[in-house]
């Protein structure tokens, strides 16, 4: 499909600055295949039902955004992507002065080694901490990685806190599973209490979902590709509760493209530890998930393409009309949707 059919125009005033205050008082458009309702966050329990099984992505977000000097030269770089435990591949600013074998030194103690230089602005760098020591280092060094979108990109001390989902377990993120930021403990509660199944699976998010589609056509586009985690007892439960007539309910289009990735055709979900690129576009088939919670997207992005593929691209364009008219708050300190499919 063409780039374009994804094109809608956005009020710059509608991208969320700041999240909803308190957590959880967020707004939620309803879309279904009979037309849309306006909701709250906090009524989930009443429009979810006994028996389904929400899914929840509990990637924790690193501190991933990291300031450097090479030499004289100031260096900037946003961690996207872990490949070994000393190893993470980055996208870096201004990339075209690095090259293999240049050091970045980033604070006293704590520097990379640029070992390799791919396209787009992106390096692979090897630092000289390892493992849990790298991710302490980085809590020291490192600044929350917000969308560009947001501020410019620029965390502040509050984002620490908000830009992490009350569930966040697994470090390796440096992008939230946003549509998870609106969720308290009291809302998981009361989901419990009207007996809705919670399972969490990791996906570990990666910058790569801020890049931009630059090509004209749906087929010509690479997308990133992400770490995810499914385990056994994980898939399980959510086989289980489907095969009791429950419905699968993703939370954000992390938990949904894991989900769709370690389905088979049958709709079975087995358990999964790798790498996945899925690209969902209009015309494919989902094999698992039946409901998906996810706030609200831009134009042209490869997560609007994925909601259009769940719900149909016109039924999605008239409900982000819906949306704009009525004041929703979009991306990720965004208000959020629930979409049901028939």
């Amino acid at each position: 499909m063409k780039v374009d059919d994804f094109d809608f125009d956005l009020p710059r005033e509608l991208i969320a600055e700041r999240p909803a205050e308190p957590r959880g008082s967020s707004r939620l458009l309803r879309v279904t295949p009979a037309g849309r309702a306006d909701a709250m966050v906090a009524d989930l329990p009443r429009l979810l039902r006994p028996g389904d099984v929400m899914v929840f992505n509990d990637t924790r977000v690193i501190p991933a955004r990291l300031f450097g000097r090479r030499g004289e030269a100031g260096v900037e770089v946003t961690l996207h992507q872990r490949v070994a435990l000393d190893a993470w591949k980055a996208f870096a600013r201004p990339a075209k002065k690095l090259r293999p074998g240049d050091r970045v030194t980033f604070g006293e103690g704590f520097s990379a080694l640029v070992a390799d230089k791919g396209e787009a602005g992106e390096v692979t760098l090897a630092f000289d901490q390892s493992g849990e020591a790298l991710l302490a280092v980085l809590e020291d060094f490192g600044r929350m990685p917000l969308p560009p979108y947001i501020r410019k990109g620029v965390a502040d001390q509050r984002d620490h806190d908000d830009y992490q989902t009350v569930f966040a377990r697994e470090k390796g993120a440096v992008a939230a599973p946003t549509a998870g930021l609106h969720f308290t403990p009291d809302l998981l509660a009361a989901l419990d209490a009207r007996g809705i199944e919670r399972v969490c699976v990791t996906l570990h998010v990666g910058a790569g979902t801020f890049l931009p589609v630059k090509v004209d056509d749906t087929s010509d586009h690479r997308m990133h590709s992400e770490i995810g985690v499914i385990t056994g007892q994980a898939a399980a439960a959510i086989n289980a509760a489907r095969a009791r007539g429950g419905r699968v309910v993703a939370v954000g289009t992390t938990a949904a493209r894991l989900l769709e990735s370690a389905a088979d055709e049958t709709g079975i979900l087995h358990p999964f530890d790798a790498a996945t690129d899925i690209f969902i576009t209009p015309g494919y088939r989902f094999r698992l998930v039946d409901v998906l919670m996810t706030n609200f997207h831009l134009p042209r992005s490869t997560l609007f393409m994925l909601v259009s593929a769940f719900m149909g691209l016109d039924a999605m364009k008239a409900a982000y009309e819906h949306a704009k008219a009525a004041g929703y708050r979009f991306y990720s300190y965004g208000d959020s949707s629930l979409l049901e499919r028939g």
